[in-house]
């Protein structure tokens, strides 16, 4: 059983935390060090699996105690039936999938929801670091330089939000944080976040 006894996690895992339904069935891919599922245990007591790409990472999660096993976001999703979990979260990780578009369609397929947080490459400092300096950005949400970093595919809020329409996915909700990753608090148009936030939430549904 994972430790009940946690620290409080990064501000966005808690925003994640708060839009799933406690007692839920749930499917962390790109679980890390298994930070938000062993919160999710333990805060809403969700019936948890994890997916991670690193071997580091999926040894932290078991010494935990949490159920996760390794394997590829863009190859082992399709692995999953239809409908197996209420949830699947992909947090911070949509950019460095090779096939965001086919990840985010399995997500829709295995999961009622599915629960999608990144960075987001429209936010003001990144647009003036490109503007003034001509350089690729490095910032808090964003800290590797272009050679070393594990994204590949950058987008924007508006980006996600065209990608979710031309898939004929539903936006339940959406939540964009500020520098300090707290919520922007008030409902904003979608071009509002785009420049102001630096990172983004949002829960989807077939």
């Amino acid at each position: 059983m994972a430790n009940l006894h946690l620290p409080e996690p990064r501000v966005d895992l808690r925003v994640i935390a708060d839009l799933v339904e406690p007692g839920s069935r749930v499917l962390d891919v790109g679980s890390g060090d298994g930070a938000l599922l062993a919160y999710l245990a333990a805060r809403r007591g969700v019936e948890g699996r994890g997916i991670e790409i690193s071997q580091a990472g999926v040894n932290e999660c078991v010494s935990r105690g949490l159920p996760v096993v390794q394997g590829d976001a863009d190859t082992d999703l399709a692995d999953y039936p239809d409908d197996a979990f209420d949830y699947v979260i992909l947090s911070q990780t949509l950019q460095a999938t090779r096939e965001p578009r086919r990840v985010l369609e399995h997500l829709l397929r295995i999961g009622r929801r599915a629960v999608v947080s990144f960075p987001n490459f429209g936010h003001w400092r990144v647009r003036c670091r490109l503007m003034f300096f001509g350089r690729m950005p490095v910032t808090e949400n964003l800290p590797d330089t272009w050679y070393d970093t594990p994204n590949i595919h950058f987008c924007t809020i508006r980006d996600f939000v065209s990608l979710a329409e031309e898939m004929n996915a539903v936006i339940e909700q959406g939540v964009a944080l500020n520098a300090a990753g707290q919520r922007i608090p008030f409902r904003a148009p979608w071009v509002f976040w785009n420049v102001f936030g630096e990172q983004a939430v949002f829960v989807l549904r077939r």
